[in-house]
C-alpha cells in the first residue's frame, strides 16, 4: 500500500488541439529492496554523471536499500514498478567506514575546496563524533513536477522525528543536500533563444519555464542554473552552498559544435535546526493548486 496518493493534472489550451489532457497519479512508498535497485542505482548514477565511476553505486545502492523505513520513491503503476524520483537521507558518521561512504566523503571534501568555510565546516564534521552529517539523496526523471517534491520532504521529516524517538541513528546536527546544475555560455543561451518558436502556444511557453527556460530567468553571472527548482528554498536555508564541475567531464573541451547540457554538482549544507522551516517553505512555493 502507499504511504500516500497525489494526482497531477496537465490540459490544454482553449486553442490548442494538439495538446491533450494528461492525469498522472503519483503513489508515495518507502523504498523497496525487492525491485527499486536497479531504478535507484540509475537514479544515481543521473545525480553523480560521470563522476558515479568513483565511488560504488552497488554498496551504494544497497546500503540506501537497508533502510526501507527511511525516504520516499514515487510510482505511477503500483509498488512493484520503478519508481520515478527517489528521496532518502543516511548518516556518514554511523556508515563512516561503509566503502561508498568513505569515497564520498573524500569527494565532497575535495568538490568544496573552492569554498574555504565550507571545506573547513566538512572537514570539522567529518572528523568528530558528537555531530553528525545526514547525507540527504534527492534525484527524480526530468518529466516529474517540482509539486510532489514538498511532500517527499514533509514525509522524510516525519520519518526522521519517529526514528529519533526510537534511536539516535537519525539525529542529526547538519543535513548536506546533493543536486545537479548546468552552465550555458552567451553562444550557449544564443543558441537556445534562437531556437525557440516564436509562435509557440502560451501552454508550451509555460512548459518550458516550468522546465528551466533561461528566456524567464535572469542569467546569473556564473551561468549557473539549477535543473530542480526547490534548490533556491534550500539555497535560503544553507550556511554554505558550492556549485562544481564534475570529475570526468568531456576529454574535449566544450567549444561552439558542442552537443548537450554542461551538466554539474551541487553541494548545500543546511543547520538542522532550519530543516523544519524548510519543509514548510518548499510547501509554500510549490503548492498545488
Amino acid at each position: 500500500m502507499s504511504k500516500r496518493k497525489q494526482s497531477n493534472n496537465e490540459d490544454s489550451d482553449a486553442g490548442s488541439s494538439d495538446i491533450s489532457m494528461i492525469d498522472v497519479d503519483f503513489d508515495f512508498f518507502n523504498p523497496n529492496p525487492n525491485v527499486d535497485y536497479h531504478a535507484i542505482k540509475r537514479l544515481l548514477k543521473q545525480l553523480f554523471q560521470e563522476d558515479a565511476e568513483s565511488f560504488n553505486l552497488h554498496e551504494f545502492t544497497e546500503l540506501i536499500l537497508s533502510q526501507p523505513t527511511i525516504g520516499t520513491t514515487i510510482k505511477t503503476d503500483g509498488e512493484d514498478s520503478d519508481p520515478y524520483a527517489l528521496l532518502t537521507v543516511l548518516n556518514m558518521h554511523a556508515h563512516r567506514e561503509h566503502p561508498s561512504i568513505t569515497s564520498l566523503a573524500n569527494y565532497f571534501l575535495k568538490k568544496s575546496s573552492t569554498n574555504p568555510g565550507f571545506h573547513s565546516a566538512l572537514q570539522t564534521l567529518f572528523s568528530q563524533t558528537q555531530n553528525h552529517v545526514g547525507l540527504v539523496v534527492c534525484e527524480r526523471l526530468i518529466n516529474m513536477p517540482v509539486q510532489v517534491i514538498p511532500h517527499m520532504y514533509r514525509m522524510l521529516a516525519e520519518e526522521l522525528k519517529n526514528a529519533i524517538a526510537e534511536n539516535s541513528a537519525f539525529s542529526f546536527t547538519h543535513l548536506l543536500i546533493l543536486s545537479r546544475t548546468y552552465h550555458l555560455s552567451l553562444d550557449d543561451e544564443a543558441k537556445l533563444a534562437n531556437s525557440q518558436p516564436r509562435n509557440a502556444s502560451s501552454k508550451r511557453k509555460k512548459a518550458k519555464a516550468h522546465n528551466a527556460n533561461v528566456d524567464n530567468i535572469p542569467r546569473p553571472e556564473d551561468g549557473i542554473y539549477s535543473f530542480h527548482p526547490e534548490d533556491e528554498c534550500i539555497k535560503e536555508a544553507s550556511a554554505f552552498t558550492v556549485d562544481y564541475p564534475f570529475d570526468a567531464s568531456p576529454n574535449e573541451p566544450r567549444n561552439k559544435e558542442s552537443f548537450g547540457l554542461d551538466t554539474r554538482g551541487r553541494m548545500m549544507l543546511v543547520p538542522a535546526e532550519k530543516f523544519e522551516g524548510l519543509v514548510v517553505k518548499m510547501g509554500e512555493v510549490y503548492a498545488v493548486n
